[in-house]
């Protein structure tokens, strides 16, 4: 499963330092707007200790851990739904993405210019939500007119479809995000027309606060919205610096909070195997079934899926191997209506 989180927000907030600290790609990050125009794309690691662990137990050759790809896209300004600056490259790359990364600048410095020349990061967050609303409030305006057509041939479909689509023009309309309707997506008309009109706000959102120091209080609206606060700058220093240096520093890394936030505001979970070839990590959905966390490792294991043993992986190393997991009772057989807990490790027969 390739994820994607965008990084967005205006210019000259730490979006290129920030992806270049999280990736260690080196990119352009000179103080003018746009200096980003095709989005950047890195491979980041998601932290996970129990890969070291199990590992370790099973004696393995290789270990492969979950990731996630951050994009690195070009700063927006007000009026990008419009085409302004490189609005329709923004709005096109944003489009691609699972989940948006909205860097907004908190810290002060006047060596930095801000595209409003001044610091107010409620109004920035509006403005990068607007433009997004108003791009949506396109794509629903030409999804209703098309609608309109199939209703009066009394597509039942479409009349379900209409629905879904005229609340979130309604939400939209009132200044909230698609994402604040609720949608069944286990009904497919409804699912169908949500996945086709691909609006940029119901994806979900996480802020990332460039702030000064991380233990700063921030105001009620701000610390209200699902964030990770991080020193980008001091981010970037620490790439340069070795692990000892920033321990008698005192300087610790905050981006690991920011990729595991990012990882569970997608709704994932993680499930392991292990053996002597490889440990590894892989993603699935938070509610997933055992047939479909086989269709992770291959498609042909959703359909071909018979059983699977699997065990959480403390008890897994508590135990010390497989076979003692299984003769002390804590590895059970599963089937097909079987839910994924997250830290389950898992041998699958088909």
């Amino acid at each position: 499963m390739a994820l994607q989180v965008g990084i967005v927000g205006l210019p000259n907030v730490g979006k290129s330092t920030l992806f270049k600290a999280l990736t260690n790609n080196p990119v352009d990050i000179n103080n003018y707007p746009f200096c980003t125009i095709e989005p950047n794309v890195g491979v980041v690691e998601v932290p996970d200790e129990r890969l070291d662990k199990l590992a370790k137990m099973s004696h393995t050759q290789k270990i492969i851990p979950t990731v996630i790809e951050f994009l690195d896209i070009a700063g927006l300004v007000e009026g990008a739904s419009k085409g302004e600056g490189l609005g329709n490259k923004f709005l096109a790359n944003i489009r691609s993405v699972d989940a948006i990364a909205q860097v907004v600048r908190v810290f002060e410095n006047g060596d930095i210019t801000h595209v409003h020349d001044s610091i107010d990061p409620v109004r920035d967050i509006e403005v990068i939500e607007m433009e997004l609303m108003l791009a949506d409030m396109s794509t629903v305006d030409k999804t209703v007119a098309r609608l309109e057509k199939l209703v009066r041939s009394n597509d039942k479909d479409a009349v379900a479809q209409m629905e879904v689509v005229k609340n979130v023009q309604e939400a939209l309309d009132g200044g909230k995000l698609a994402s604040s309707v609720e949608i069944d997506m286990t009904h497919e008309p409804s699912k169908q027309i949500v996945t086709e009109m691909s609006l940029l706000t119901m994806k979900p959102i996480i802020y990332i606060y460039n702030v000064i120091d991380v233990n700063d209080k921030l105001n009620d609206e701000l610390e209200s919205r699902p964030h990770v606060k991080l020193d980008v700058k001091i981010e970037e220093e620490l790439m340069e610096m070795s692990i000892e240096d920033a321990k008698e520093l005192g300087m610790e890394s905050h981006l690991n909070d920011l990729i595991v936030e990012a990882f569970d505001l997608l709704g994932l979970q993680t499930f392991l195997t292990t053996g002597e070839v490889e440990t590894r990590a892989w993603t699935i959905k938070q509610g997933s079934t055992a047939p479909e966390a086989g269709a992770a490792i291959h498609n042909d294991f959703k359909d071909s899926f018979i059983r699977a043993d699997t065990v959480n992986w403390q008890k897994l190393l508590d135990a010390g191997s497989w076979s003692a997991a299984r003769d002390s009772g804590v590895l059970q057989t599963v089937g097909k209506d079987y839910i994924m807990q997250d830290g389950d490790v898992v041998e699958f027969k088909v």
